[in-house]
């Protein structure tokens, strides 16, 4: 049976006694059931997986020990930072997800043209929450234990200025070089996906005029949730571990 990993915000130290949060009790205690004695993983971001072992337990709280330091090699060695255009009802969410499992390296949720979601600052702060807790929870599945850097939400304007070294790549159907004929990144992938209405041709000549590499995925149109996991295997495919 595969022993449950959890994320916790706590400094992990080996032979140590660690209080887990309310939510992760509340899910080890009420949801699966979980006994005093049964193994668990913990991480919190450093790099390492804690092997542990339950010592108390009740409808609110989990006390654990904890019983090695693991120190695996789980990044992938191609960082791919996603700028993903916001996109309405649960495809941002299923982007985010998946990018995680895929192993990108950093998220920003970047506002466009023809994004539909028009939102107060207070309310972006609770969408940027959402977000991270499903990176957390992605991180948990798929046995990462560094966690994505999730940067606040940007205009579009704004992101394209900012300065990097690493390869910067845009997805257009009318591209002539496919995705997967790109040469290989002397460092990272900064990757651009539009919204499901997708990037305005002023947003693509801006982009193109400032350095982006402009590539298609086919003769296809997909969806930008599916669009975003599509061109991240790729990447991951031909210059990172999958």
């Amino acid at each position: 049976m595969r022993v449950s990993r959890f994320y916790t915000a706590s400094h992990l130290v080996v032979d140590n006694e660690v209080q887990l949060e309310s939510d992760v009790s509340h899910y080890v205690s009420r949801v699966l059931r979980l006994k005093v004695g049964d193994p668990l993983v913990l991480f919190n971001g450093d790099g390492c997986d804690y092997p542990a072992e339950i010592l108390e337990l009740s409808k609110a709280s989990v006390l654990v020990l904890i019983h090695s330091q693991l120190n695996l090699a789980n990044e992938s060695p191609l960082a791919i930072h996603l700028a993903q255009g916001i996109s309405k009802g649960d495809r941002m969410d299923f982007a985010i997800q998946k990018a995680v499992e895929l192993g990108v390296s950093e998220i920003t949720p970047v506002i466009t043209e023809r994004c539909v979601v028009k939102l107060s600052e207070d309310r972006w702060q609770k969408k940027h929450e959402q977000w991270k807790k499903i990176i957390i929870s992605a991180c948990e599945q798929s046995n990462r234990n560094v966690i994505p850097l999730l940067n606040p939400t940007i205009d579009l304007s704004a992101w394209q200025k900012q300065t990097t070294d690493d390869t910067k790549v845009i997805l257009s159907p009318k591209a002539r070089q496919y995705l997967s004929h790109m040469p290989r990144p002397k460092r990272g992938v900064r990757l651009l996906i539009g919204p499901e209405g997708g990037l305005s041709e002023q947003e693509v000549y801006t982009c193109e005029q400032t350095g982006f590499l402009s590539a298609n995925m086919g003769p296809r149109i997909l969806r930008t949730e599916t669009a975003a996991l599509t061109s991240i295997a790729i990447l991951q495919s031909l210059f990172g571990d999958l």
